[in-house]
């Protein structure tokens, strides 16, 4: 993986289109990126969170997106992510969409 642009991307291109919950294949991307070291501990508990939905974030991952998003040293991509994995429900909202859409810029 590598860098925590990247990891961001790879959450946000599974996030944008998943229904419900990730498949096996997805699951193993995310879990990469959890385990991947030089990616930002943000990031990592992103892709923890987003593994393990089941049409929505779990109570723990929830928590751990609100410590994300008040944390004052995570990048404003970073909290906009938490942002969208906390409010997941079956699927990503027409505005969290908007949102993923943005984060992702160029590489759309």
């Amino acid at each position: 993986m590598a860098d925590p642009d990247s990891a961001r991307r790879t959450i946000t291109r599974i996030l944008v289109d998943m229904k419900h919950f990730p498949t096996d294949a997805q699951k193993a991307e995310l879990m990469a990126i959890a385990a991947d070291e030089s990616v930002d501990r943000g990031n990592q508990m992103i892709a923890t969170a987003v593994s393990n939905i089941q049409h929505t974030a779990t109570a723990e991952a929830k928590k751990d997106m609100k410590l994300t998003i008040s944390y004052d040293g995570a990048p404003a991509e970073t909290k906009a992510l938490a942002e969208v994995v906390l409010g997941f429900n079956h699927m990503a909202s027409a505005e969290a969409k908007a949102i993923l859409h943005q984060i992702a810029g160029d590489d759309w």
